[in-house]
């Protein structure tokens, strides 16, 4: 399911299947759209923060053409004690593999994976990342 911007209308909740994982695009071309996953992280409950949260960012490939700085991002998944992923939509390689990153994340996060806690994965994921 995708959405613009939290919180999510009310009117369906009792349709609504549960929520594994939340992904926050954000477009590194856009100031619009680091203000639009600021405003809406006030909606999400503080429990997702332990590990169902990451933030995707969008159009590394044109850093010429950057209106978010990469300081605002890193902090914000210090902040939100979450996992950040880079990746380039237009090159259908690196759109492959963060895809199936995204998926693999997933499938922790609804338990589907024996052994492994989506909060334990997010803990390997940002220890990682500052190696």
């Amino acid at each position: 399911h995708l959405a613009t911007s939290l919180p999510l209308p009310s009117e369906r909740d009792h349709l609504r299947p549960r929520i594994d994982l939340i992904v926050f695009m954000i477009d590194i071309k856009s100031k619009y759209s680091l203000k639009n996953v600021e405003a809406s992280l006030a909606y999400v409950d503080a429990s997702f923060f332990l590990g169902k949260v990451c933030f995707l960012v969008t159009g590394v490939g044109r850093v010429n053409y950057c209106s978010v700085e990469m300081n605002a991002i890193w902090k914000l998944g210090e902040v939100y004690c979450s996992p950040v992923l880079f990746c380039e939509l237009e090159l259908e390689g690196i759109r492959v593999t963060t895809a199936q990153r995204l998926l693999r994340m997933l499938e922790i996060c609804a338990g589907h994976v024996p052994g492994v806690s989506a909060l334990s994965f997010s803990l390997l994921m940002r220890n990682s990342a500052n190696d």
